[in-house]
Formats: structure tokens, sequence, C-alpha cells
């Protein structure tokens, strides 16, 4: 079995609905994964838009949440540590958890769901930036899924 992630909150590859992004409510979508190979300690989660302008644009960094962790229900509270586990680093609108879509007019963007299954825990301060957390993950990656999305204003 390989890892896989999916959402109910938009088809995969299709347009992400305006509640999840800086138009609407701006909440997470639901995601859940299931194929963790054996060993996983850890998931790590990284949303990004590759087609921003000024380069990459990290919309949410979420890590050492625990192998039994097997989804994110909609709207994932923007604290610094979840209740179940994992925390919250700092994306490119400089806050802590998610920040949607929020493109310039024009064409679609795409927005990657990365999922990492790791065999530690990064012991991270919550905050941590996307580059801190692919910097800790070197080596520790056992197995990574994506989904995509698109979004334009």
């Amino acid at each position: 079995m390989t890892l896989a992630i999916s959402t109910t909150s938009f088809p995969s590859g299709g347009d992400i609905p305006k509640k999840f992004t800086c138009d609407g409510a701006d909440l997470s979508p639901e995601l859940s994964w299931n194929g963790a190979p054996s060993g996983t300690q850890t998931f790590t989660l990284i949303a990004d838009d590759p087609d921003a302008p000024v380069g990459t644009w990290t919309h949410w960094v979420l890590f050492d949440l625990p192998a039994t962790t097997a989804s994110l229900p909609e709207g994932v509270s923007k604290v610094d540590e979840l209740g179940s586990g994992g925390r919250q680093g700092r994306n490119d609108f400089r806050k802590i958890g998610y920040g949607g879509p929020c493109p310039p007019p024009g064409k679609p963007h795409r927005y990657f769901f990365k999922l990492y299954a790791l065999d530690a825990k990064l012991n991270l301060k919550p905050g941590a930036t996307k580059q801190e957390v692919e910097h800790a993950m070197q080596g520790h990656v056992l197995a990574q899924a994506e989904l995509m999305g698109k979004y334009k204003r």
C-alpha cells in the first residue's frame, strides 16, 4: 500500500471553493490519508503555491502529527499546537496555521498539499518555517503523497 492523501472539500486537480480562500472564510480543507509505511512516527503537511509571482508561496506548515492521525477536519484552528498533537508553523503571510489561496487576478494558481510520513519527530518549536521543517525532515521521509487544487480570482 502506498501513502495517499485525499479531500472531500474539492475534486483532485479541480477548483478550490471560495470558503477555503482569502475571498471566503479562509478555512483549511478537510484532508484524510492512508497507506502510511511501517515505521511512521509522525506526519508533516506543507501546502504551497508554486505559481506565485514572487516564487513558491507557503500557505500551511503542520508537523509532528502523531502516526495515529489519519485526517484533519475542515477549519483546523490557527493555533501553535493542536489538541491531538502536532504543531503549526508560520506561513508566508507570517501567520500561524492555514492561509488560503489569495492569488492576484489572472490565470489559475495550483495549490499543492504535500503529506510526508516520517520516521522521527522533528521537535521544532511552533512557528517553524517551511525551510526549517524541510531541513529537519532530511533523511527521515519514508513516503510522500500530494493533492493539488486550483484557484483563480
